[in-house]
């Protein structure tokens, strides 16, 4: 029975050190913005939205394009390397994963607005406006 729980204790340990070592990893190459920091750098930059086609057509940031995460990784060739790369999700954590993927496609500046599109307050585009 004691070893089963060693098991169990060395599992949690090991998912502990993963997820530490991914988190400070993702900070090597991404940087997370506020609202405030999102708007300074973004007009600057390739801003994209990674949320699906209709949410974005329900509401996105003025100036967005549409490169859904599902999509990513055939449509990377869309990014440019070259510049700076603004991304957005409804919450962030899809924007966070596509900021994996386009690392791995050579892209530097990598920014994703904190708390997603859900906390966006600036001004946006719906298909009606």
């Amino acid at each position: 029975m004691l070893w089963q729980w060693i098991i169990v204790g060395i599992i949690i340990v090991g998912f502990i050190a993963y997820t530490v070592g991914r988190s400070l990893y993702q900070r090597s190459y991404l940087k997370e913005l506020t609202q405030d920091e999102f708007i300074q750098g973004y007009r600057k930059a390739q801003l994209i939205d990674v949320r699906e086609p209709n949410e974005f057509e329900n509401g996105h940031i003025l100036g967005a394009r549409n490169l859904p995460l599902t999509q990513l990784k055939m449509r990377k060739g869309e990014v440019r390397k070259d510049k700076p790369v603004y991304l957005y999700c409804q919450n962030g954590v899809k924007s966070s994963r596509a900021a994996a993927m386009l690392k791995k496609h050579g892209c530097k500046e990598l920014y994703v607005l904190k708390g997603g599109f859900k906390k966006w307050t600036g001004k946006i585009k719906t298909k009606n406006a």
